[in-house]
C-alpha cells in the first residue's frame, strides 16, 4: 500500500538563496518517517518538493523507483496535510471528506461506504453532519487527515499538523496518528520542529539543519549516538564538555575537562593522546546523591545551584568543585521513599558510567 520515496541529490534555490543542499534520503515503504529540524532549515520545502508544489534545480524524486518530478501535484499519488486544517467551512464533516471523491466521480454508494469507513477510523461517526465551526481543533485535524486518506494515497505528507494544538492535545493526537498509521499501512512523512514528536512515534528520523541532512537513524540512534554538536544539542538536553585526551586505553580514553577534572569516556571515535574532543553526556545518565558512591569511576563533588521540580523528575544544576555547571535529571520513583530529598545549596556527588559519555567531535588530530 505504502510507497517508497527516494530523494536523490536535490538542490533547491529561492533566488540566490540555497534552501536545500544536495539532499539525499530513502524513505521505506509503509514507514513513519519524520523530518526534524529548526525553523528555516528546509524541511517544509523538502516536503513541498515531494508533493509537487516546488520544483528543483538539480536532483530527482522517485516514488517506487520512478521519477515523479514531471508530474504536477494533482497527479502524484501523495496527499499533504498542512498546519492549518484547510477544511471547507460551508461543508459538513461528511462532505469535507467526500470532496476529493466527488471530484473523481465516485458513485454515491462508493462515497458513502468510503467516508463511513474513514469516519469510523477517526472515531467521528457521530459528528458526520456537523460543520467545521462546531468542532474542536483536534477534531478538525482528524477530519483533515481523513480527507487526505480518502484518495488512498501511497504517501501521506504531514507538515507540522499538530502545531496549532495545545500540548496535551498534541500528545493525544500524536498517539492517534501513530495508531492510524499502523491501521492504514501507507507511508507517512512527518515534518516537525518538535523533537519529542519526532522521536516518540517515528520508525526513523532525518535531522536537518541549514538545508542539509545531518543524521538519519532510529529515534534511539539519533538520541543516544548524535553525530555532531548540533545533533547532540538539538535533540534533548545534554552536557557538552571540551576535553583533552591524557591516555588511550583499550575501550576508553582518560580525559581531562576544564572545570570538571580527570575521568574516563567511551572510545567511540579514534583519537590519540593530546587530541582535544567534544563529549556529550545526557543529564538523565548521571547519578546524584549526598553520599559518595563507591561503584562508579567518574565521581565529582559539587553544590546544587538550582533545582527545578517537574513532578515526574527534578532538574538539578550542580556546580562542581572545579567550576563546571552540570545538568542532572533525577527521576522520581516512589514518593518519600527515594533517597533523601535534595535541595538548593546541598553538597552532593555526581557520577556516571564511562560508557554513557560519547565523543561528538574530534577538534585536533
Amino acid at each position: 500500500m505504502g510507497g517508497e520515496i527516494s530523494i536523490l541529490n536535490v538542490n533547491k534555490f529561492f533566488g540566490d538563496f540555497q534552501v536545500l543542499k544536495n539532499v539525499s534520503l530513502e524513505i521505506r515503504k509503509g514507514e513513519f518517517f519524520s523530518i526534524l529540524g529548526p525553523s528555516g532549515c528546509g524541511k517544509t520545502t523538502l516536503l513541498r518538493v515531494i508533493a509537487g508544489f516546488e520544483d528543483v534545480q538539480e536532483g530527482d524524486v522517485l516514488l517506487d523507483g520512478e521519477s515523479i518530478l514531471h508530474l504536477p501535484a494533482n497527479k502524484r499519488p501523495v496527499n499533504i496535510i498542512f498546519q492549518s486544517y484547510a477544511l471547507f467551512p460551508h461543508l459538513t464533516v461528511f462532505e469535507n471528506i467526500a470532496f476529493p471523491l466527488r471530484l473523481k466521480k465516485f458513485t454515491e454508494s462508493e462515497i458513502k461506504e468510503r467516508v463511513g469507513n474513514l469516519l469510523n477510523l477517526i472515531r467521528m461517526e457521530e459528528h458526520a453532519f456537523k460543520y467545521p465551526s462546531q468542532l474542536s481543533g483536534g477534531q478538525k485535524q482528524r477530519v483533515a487527515i481523513a480527507r487526505a486518506l480518502a484518495n488512498e494515497p501511497r504517501v501521506l505528507l504531514l507538515d507540522e499538523p499538530l502545531s496549532a494544538l495545545d500540548a496535551k492535545l498534541r500528545q493525544e493526537l500524536l498517539i492517534e496518528l501513530d495508531n492510524l498509521h499502523d491501521k492504514v499501512g501507507i507511508t507517512f512523512v512527518y515534518v516537525t520542529h518538535d523533537q519529542t514528536e519526532a522521536i516518540s512515534v517515528s520508525d526513523r528520523v532525518a535531522l536537518m539543519n541549514d538545508g542539509k541532512i545531518i543524521q538519519i537513524g532510529t529515534p534511539y540512534e539519533i538520541y543516544e549516538s548524535p553525530v555532531n554538536v548540533f545533533a547532540a544539542t538539538f535533540i534533548g538536553e545534554t552536557n557538552l564538555m571540551k576535553v583533552d585526551v591524557l591516555e588511550v586505553e583499550e575501550e576508553y580514553y582518560v580525559v581531562e575537562a576544564p572545570g570538571v577534572g580527570v575521568f574516563r569516556c567511551y572510545k567511540d571515535k579514534e583519537a590519540k593522546a593530546g587530541n582535544r574532543l567534544i563529549l556529550t553526556l545526557r543529564p538523565e545518565k548521571i547519578r546524584i546523591s549526598k553520599q559518595k558512591p563507591m561503584i562508579f569511576e567518574n565521581v565529582f563533588h559539587g553544590i546544587i545551584e538550582e533545582e527545578i521540580y517537574m513532578g515526574y523528575q527534578t532538574k538539578y544544576f550542580v556546580r562542581l568543585d572545579e567550576g563546571y555547571i552540570m545538568k542532572v535529571y533525577k527521576q522520581h520513583v516512589r514518593y518519600l521513599l527515594d533517597e533523601p530529598i535534595l535541595h538548593w545549596k546541598d553538597e552532593v556527588y555526581v557520577s556516571w558510567d564511562p560508557n554513557d559519555s560519547f565523543i561528538v567531535e574530534v577538534l585536533t588530530s
